[in-house]
């Protein structure tokens, strides 16, 4: 039965160059929506993580909350308490969070 439903149907030319201009669309929005805002973010939690200095108040990806006593080579030494220290590696240190937990100056509350 399959082989005379196949024969049935008419052979018409295929336009492979509509599915090819569809593959294309497909990846060209694939990357202005996934591959270039990721891009975008990565390069903005390099330049923060490099800016780091001493006396910046952070908060990790964990959600410790510490201000940067030292910086050595890949990690940064937190103080999270009166004396305690701890040491994460600077990749651990997240940008949005660390953002939304530094206290607003009376500059930036007069421009809101």
């Amino acid at each position: 039965m399959l082989p005379t439903i196949l024969l049935q149907a008419d052979a018409q030319p295929q336009a492979w160059w509509g599915n090819l201009i569809l593959i294309g669309g497909i990846i060209i929005i694939f990357y202005f929506f996934m591959v270039r805002p990721q891009q975008r973010k990565q390069k903005q939690h390099k330049s923060f993580v490099d800016s780091l200095k001493r006396g910046d108040r952070v908060v990790t990806i964990g959600g410790m909350h510490g201000r940067v006593v030292e910086i050595v080579d890949d990690a940064v030494v937190l103080d999270v308490d009166r004396g305690t220290k701890l040491t994460f590696e600077k990749s651990a240190i997240s940008v949005e969070a660390s953002k939304r937990f530094i206290p607003q100056t009376k500059e930036t509350k007069a421009e809101a």
